[in-house]
C-alpha cells in the first residue's frame, strides 16, 4: 500500500524519475517545468528541503511498496496557520482515488503536524481532473483564480478546513 511520507533527501532519484517519466502528462494540464528545472535538478531539490527545514512549506511523496514516487503532494507558503496545496500524481495512478485519498490524508497531517487550520489550492478551468480531487477531498470553491495564480490559466481558488484525524 502506498505511504505518505515527508520529502527527504534519500527520495531525490525516485523524485527525478517520476518528474521524467510523467513530464509530457503534467504539461497536458500544468505549464511544463521546463528543461532547466531538470538540468539543475539536484540543486533544485537541495533548495525543497531547506525550505522544508526553514518550515517555510512541507513536501510530502506518495512512496510505493517499491520505492517509486506516484505522487507528490506539498504545503507551501506556510503562515498564520494556513498553506497552499499542490500536488501531481503519475499517469499510470490518476483517476484510481490515490490522489484524493492522499489529499484527505495530507488534510488530517496538515492539522496534527503543522497546527495547520486552513488550506486553499488554486486550479486552472482545463484541469477537472484536479477539481474533482479537491471536491471529494472536502475543499469548497472560494473566488476567482487568475493567470499569475496558476501560471498564465484563469481558475477557481478552493478552500477547505485542515482537519486532526478522528
Amino acid at each position: 500500500m502506498p505511504q505518505l511520507k515527508p520529502l527527504h533527501l534519500d527520495h531525490a532519484p525516485a523524485v527525478l524519475a517520476f518528474e521524467l517519466a510523467n513530464r509530457a502528462y503534467f504539461a497536458a494540464s500544468v505549464p511544463d517545468r521546463g528543461d532547466a528545472y531538470f538540468d539543475r535538478f539536484t540543486e533544485r531539490f537541495d533548495a525543497l528541503l531547506a525550505e522544508q527545514a526553514a518550515g517555510v512549506c512541507a513536501f510530502h511523496v506518495l512512496v510505493a511498496e517499491d520505492g517509486a514516487v506516484l505522487g507528490r503532494f506539498n504545503l507551501v507558503d506556510i503562515e498564520n496557520g494556513a498553506a497552499e496545496l499542490g500536488y501531481r500524481v503519475a499517469r499510470h495512478v490518476a483517476g484510481r482515488g490515490v490522489a484524493t485519498a492522499a489529499v484527505r490524508e495530507l488534510c488530517g497531517v496538515a492539522a496534527e503536524r503543522y497546527g495547520l487550520r486552513t488550506l486553499r489550492a488554486a486550479v486552472s478551468h482545463g484541469n477537472i481532473a484536479s477539481r474533482k480531487v479537491l471536491v471529494k477531498a472536502g475543499f469548497l470553491p472560494v473566488g476567482p483564480a487568475g493567470p499569475a495564480d496558476l501560471g498564465g490559466a484563469a481558475g477557481t481558488w478552493y478552500r477547505r478546513d485542515a482537519e486532526r484525524p478522528r
